[in-house]
């Protein structure tokens, strides 16, 4: 009976093995079930040694970058650790453009060099004072035709006796942009320039503004970021305007220019309580009638946004240009509580006097005030 036992077992072995393999079919099963077992674990476990050096590196930069941050700050004031990462930005966003782009969303930086006010806007600001008083001039003649090489038609909206409105339309849109060419005889043209850069004055003398605050600054050009939240009228809802700004004070040439236009910040997201106007842009040029200290001058402003409303076109155009002249009105007024020392008003014109460059001055019509500003040479930021 004993020896038919091993040759029971070799039957069923037979049986029971795979053609060609010389193992059972179970027993094989179940040594590719352990073996894919024992590879997943291995998986896992390299998965977890892996994640576990991850966060060793990371944490070991990350304290790294601490101690780098708590030295600087310790050896470096706020501009200049400021100076120092907007050098370091550039210097990668240069190299790895689209890399810089995605970090500069991600930790929340504003790209100054994409979205500045360039030189050569601040300059044709300036140049359109003379070709809107040629404008002006030709106007009163009959002619109301911009004699630029655009060619594009200005429509005179209203003429009072400190200042006229142009309008003309803007391409492939229902909107406007408008020119006022005015005077004032009775402030400086400094006392002008300082109520609208004033953000914190302006709070005060305007109604209108539920937030207006800097919240961005380029130390290098002195541009700002600016956020200003204003009422509109009702039933409409408020709105709301990112914009950079910046000016420049030509003391050669006897001008002030301030230009403003939207931009998106990363700080600054859109909010459901206001509406964001996303197309906005300001242009002011100011020429004294003798010097920035002294009563009198001419102002050009070219104004143009985007209120986001769904009223048709003339009912945006009234709007705009009746609001306009109550504007400079409450801008003018102002000015004047400020001429009379009743509101406090920073001194922008000084208030960096260390940029001042000094070409060699020319003094006109005696004036010693003037002298010691040209003196003084270009001062430009803005």
């Amino acid at each position: 009976m004993f020896q038919s036992i091993p040759r029971m077992h070799a039957r069923v072995a037979t049986l029971g093995t795979k053609e060609g393999s010389g193992l059972p079919a179970w027993l094989g099963s179940v040594l590719s079930w352990v073996q894919s077992g024992g590879r997943a674990e291995r998986s896992k476990g390299m998965m977890s040694i892996l994640y576990n050096q991850c966060s060793f590196v990371s944490g070991q930069r990350l304290r790294r970058a601490h101690q780098i941050g708590e030295l600087y700050g310790s050896l470096y004031s706020e501009r200049s650790r400021r100076s120092l990462m907007g050098n370091l930005w550039r210097r990668l966003r240069s190299r790895h453009p689209r890399t810089g782009h995605l970090l500069a969303a991600l930790v929340g930086v504003f790209m100054w060099e994409e979205e500045k006010i360039r030189d050569e806007e601040l300059q044709r600001c300036a140049n359109e004072m003379q070709t809107v008083e040629m404008l002006s001039r030709m106007s009163k003649q009959g002619w109301q035709r911009d004699p630029g090489p655009e060619e594009q038609a200005w429509e005179v909206v209203m003429d009072r006796k400190n200042f006229r409105v142009w309008r003309k339309p803007i391409p492939d849109s229902h909107l406007y942009q408008y020119r006022v060419l005015g005077t004032y005889t009775d402030v400086t043209p400094r006392q002008f320039f300082n109520v609208q850069l004033d953000t914190e004055y302006r709070k005060k003398w305007d109604a209108l503004v539920i937030k207006l605050e800097v919240i961005d600054r380029d130390d290098k050009t002195g541009s700002e970021v600016v956020h200003w939240v204003t009422h509109f009228p009702y039933p409409m809802y408020s709105r709301d305007y990112v914009y950079v700004r910046r000016y420049s004070v030509d003391l050669e040439n006897n001008l002030m220019v301030l230009m403003s236009r939207a931009v998106e910040h990363p700080t600054v997201p859109e909010s459901q309580d206001f509406v964001r106007v996303r197309s906005y842009q300001s242009k002011m040029v100011i020429r004294p009638h003798t010097s920035f200290d002294e009563n009198g001058f001419d102002y050009l402003l070219t104004y143009s946004d985007d209120p986001q409303t769904v009223f048709p076109r003339y009912c945006v155009s009234w709007m705009v240009s009746s609001g306009m002249p109550d504007f400079l009105e409450k801008l003018h007024m102002a000015t004047v509580k400020a001429r009379n020392n009743e509101m406090e008003v920073k001194d922008y014109l000084s208030a960096r006097p260390q940029e001042i460059k000094a070409p060699a001055s020319t003094e006109r019509h005696g004036d010693k005030s003037r002298g010691q500003q040209q003196g003084q040479g270009h001062m430009e930021y803005a």
